[in-house]
């Protein structure tokens, strides 16, 4: 249950504070629970310590599927970045840090210097009219032009101002086919033009959790730094015995999450008319020994693409706790808010296993890199060659 306090405010602040909270357009208290979750941030920041192996920055956050990956893999993270509200109170909750806000405000300079840039950005269409009109004047078109508006154009602005050794991208699988195929284009073209070579593949979760959930991940090296002649696999090792959905279920569930005769009724009717029309919808009943569908945000409306079997009455829907062990969460990990906002954060998540293995994997190729640039003179000191 969320604590209450009762402070009292001069004049002058309670003004001043009114006149933010009406410009910004949100609450007294988000406004309030913001200022302190940013002042505790900044008490609680660390020094990056000398046990870590490499920093990294978290963008798109979310509720920090990915920072754990690289925390897995030895890293520290130097900064963050989600601008939902709800999800930088799961954050904050895990980590002791909010996250910045609005990405497109934040002055790429002022990022903290990293190793790794680590983010899971939305997808978005491009707009193609300035391109077009710079083409028939017969001028360049750069990552400027052509992800200028959209949330990508952020990643590229950060990546050429920072300069990162490495950056691992997340996406959903149809990032490859969206708008014909032009979307990913322009991604791997700005990319390239960055000067990073770039790596992607479709990986599928089922290795390391019970769930069947493909995504696209594109990695990249700074050929800056490393040249071009860099060569990156993706050979992850899946977790064995491979997990069923039996292994992240909880023993005493709460009546709340069983399914009401109407609305079991209802799943059941609707999957019976789209199959008498020859269409694959309806709800799923996943196999304890098996995996279940992919978990999506708009779980919380009725659960109905995973329900679990209940002998004697109406399936239920998953516990939040499973959802979180369905995406590869520990166990410690809190969740402070509602049912509905948990749902909507672990659907929108990672398969936190996967991208541990995949981040150990560029971890160590960053390494074996950065070694081959480091050569002995003839005087014996060590030097590292840029």
């Amino acid at each position: 249950m969320p604590k209450q306090i009762h402070i009292r405010l001069d004049d002058a602040v309670f003004d001043a504070l009114s006149m933010y909270t009406d410009k910004h357009h949100i609450s007294v208290q988000d406004s309030v629970c913001n200022a302190v979750m940013q002042f505790l941030t900044r008490e609680m920041r660390e020094d990056v310590p000398a046990t870590a192996g490499f920093t990294f920055i978290d963008l798109f956050a979310g509720i920090g599927g990915m920072r754990i990956a690289y925390e897995q893999a030895g890293g520290h993270c130097v900064y963050s970045n989600e601008w939902n509200k709800y999800s930088q109170q799961t954050y904050f909750a895990n980590f002791g840090e909010q996250p910045d806000g609005d990405i497109t405000k934040v002055d790429a300079e002022e990022i903290p210097d990293h190793d790794v840039l680590v983010a899971g950005f939305p997808c978005q269409p491009f707009s193609i009219a300035g391109v077009s009109k710079k083409q028939s004047l017969g001028r360049a078109t750069g990552f400027e032009d052509k992800t200028q508006g959209t949330l990508f154009f952020d990643v590229c602005r950060i990546l050429k101002a920072k300069r990162p050794k490495a950056f691992m991208l997340e996406n959903v699988k149809n990032l490859k086919s969206h708008d014909r195929g032009r979307t990913f284009k322009v991604i791997t073209e700005s990319l390239d033009e960055l000067n990073y070579e770039v790596f992607h593949a479709i990986l599928d979760g089922q290795g390391f959790v019970p769930q069947h959930r493909e995504r696209i991940l594109i990695i990249g090296f700074d050929r800056n730094r490393y040249g071009q002649d860099v060569k990156f696999s993706f050979d992850i090792t899946p977790t064995d015995p491979k997990p069923v959905m039996r292994d992240i279920l909880e023993k005493d569930v709460d009546e709340r999450y069983t399914l009401s005769d109407k609305l079991w009724s209802y799943l059941q009717n609707y999957a019976a008319k789209h199959k008498a029309a020859g269409n694959g919808f309806g709800y799923g009943i996943a196999d304890p020994n098996g995996i279940s569908r992919t978990l999506s945000a708009r779980y919380y409306k009725d659960g109905s693409e995973i329900l679990i079997a209940q002998e004697g009455k109406n399936p239920r829907r998953l516990t939040p706790r499973e959802c979180a062990r369905l995406q590869g969460f520990p166990d410690d990990f809190k969740i402070p808010v509602s049912d509905t906002q948990a749902y909507r954060q672990f659907g929108n998540s990672v398969v936190v296993p996967l991208m541990a293995n995949v981040a150990h994997l560029v971890v160590y190729k960053m390494q074996e890199l950065d070694a081959k640039n480091i050569s002995v003179p003839e005087n014996g000191d060590t030097e590292v060659m840029q």
